[in-house]
């Protein structure tokens, strides 16, 4: 499962057969979530974060939206 990027203990990733819409899936310590990066950044699971580790990680894949949905694009290119 390709990882996308590491910060500040997040690690947001996809796995190799994916589905649309895109998204990505984020870790931090025990929990999880699943974060659509496209049309719009929206949460849309969420599995053991804490509501300020959601804010955190919704805040990250803001700010790294285009480049999450550059390598999602370069990925799965047939």
């Amino acid at each position: 499962m390709p990882t996308f990027l590491q910060l500040f203990g997040f690690r947001f990733y996809i796995y190799s057969e994916e589905h649309e819409p895109k998204h990505v899936h984020v870790d931090y310590g025990d929990g999880w979530a699943k974060i659509e990066i496209e049309p719009t950044v929206r949460l849309v699971e969420n599995h053991g974060l804490k509501q300020r580790e959601i804010k955190k990680a919704v805040g990250l894949a803001e700010l790294y939206q285009d480049e999450f949905i550059a390598c999602w694009k370069d990925y799965f290119k047939k």
